[in-house]
């Protein structure tokens, strides 16, 4: 008897464990944790902790906090100009509102996904449908993923969901037209370039006879006014000179000095020999006459 005693205590002990740890609800910081009471949501335990449920009446489902990715299918897309695409992208999203979640996704991270699926590529179709291949390209930067969120817009509320983001990893296109396509875009860029370069030379044209003029009436401008200087000195010149010889003392001194000047310009190369004859001017200054 004692040892039954002993035993039931020991299951009793067991038992009320059991009881006592279902009683705790542990949500850890990356997690909601949804207390349901006969299959209906009574509470949603939004912060970290430790909280109470009844045990054997209520269940706990936990669903994640954290950002979530999703990674899109390849799907082909049509643009606007009637051209075929291939758009592969990811989504960031996270449960915003766990009740409205649980009611119409059932706590199905797969369902959420599956809903995300069909909402992003609508908007991608419907975005990129209203573009042509060049915008498309071009857009890659993140103007197209902006004009998708955008697009998106809320839609995904009803749902308990936000997104955070949406991305294009890769918009190429199939490969059987992917090298006629590239053909043509350089042929347009190779025709915007030659444009760029004609109109550059041109203007370079027009700078250079611009500046040609302007050093033309710059150099003429400059020969005048030496022309001008010359004449002043010259003039100059001819006053000094006629002054001189207009004075008698001083006349015979320019007359030598003259002389002498005369006498050095004929002296060239590397003979130093003079020959005068005696009526010469200059030699009528050695003789003293």
């Amino acid at each position: 008897m004692k040892k039954a005693r002993n035993i039931f205590l020991i299951v009793l002990i067991v038992v009320i464990c059991m009881i006592s740890s279902s009683c705790f609800v542990v949500t850890n910081e990356n997690q909601y944790s949804l207390v349901r009471q006969f299959g209906k949501i009574d509470h949603i335990v939004k912060e970290a902790g430790i909280s109470y449920r009844i045990p054997f009446i209520q269940t706990v489902d936990t669903l994640p906090k954290q950002t979530l990715l999703y990674d899109l299918s390849p799907s082909d897309v049509i643009t606007s100009d009637k051209k075929t695409m291939i758009c592969d992208s990811y989504v960031l999203w996270e449960i915003t509102d766990p009740l409205k979640f649980a009611q119409t996704l059932n706590c199905s991270i797969s369902n959420a996904e599956s809903r995300l699926d069909t909402t992003v590529y609508n908007s991608t179709k419907n975005v990129i449908s209203a573009t042509s291949q060049d915008d498309v390209i071009s857009g890659r930067d993140g103007a197209l993923s902006a004009a998708i969120i955008a697009n998106i817009g809320s839609s995904l509320d009803q749902y308990g969901i936000t997104l955070l983001d949406f991305q294009i990893k890769q918009l190429d296109l199939p490969d059987d037209n992917k090298a006629a396509v590239y053909e043509r875009m350089i042929s347009e860029r190779n025709n915007i370039a030659a444009q760029y370069s004609a109109e550059g030379s041109s203007e370079a044209q027009k700078i250079m006879n611009s500046t040609d003029m302007e050093v033309t009436v710059m150099l003429s401008e400059a020969n005048k006014e030496a022309e001008i200087l010359i004449a002043e000195g010259e003039a100059e010149y001819m006053r000094i000179l006629s002054e001189a010889y207009a004075d008698e003392g001083r006349q015979e001194f320019y007359t030598f000095v003259r002389s002498l000047d005369a006498l050095k310009n004929s002296m060239k190369g590397t003979s130093k020999t003079v020959i005068l004859s005696n009526d010469s001017p200059i030699a009528q200054i050695f003789y003293g006459n």
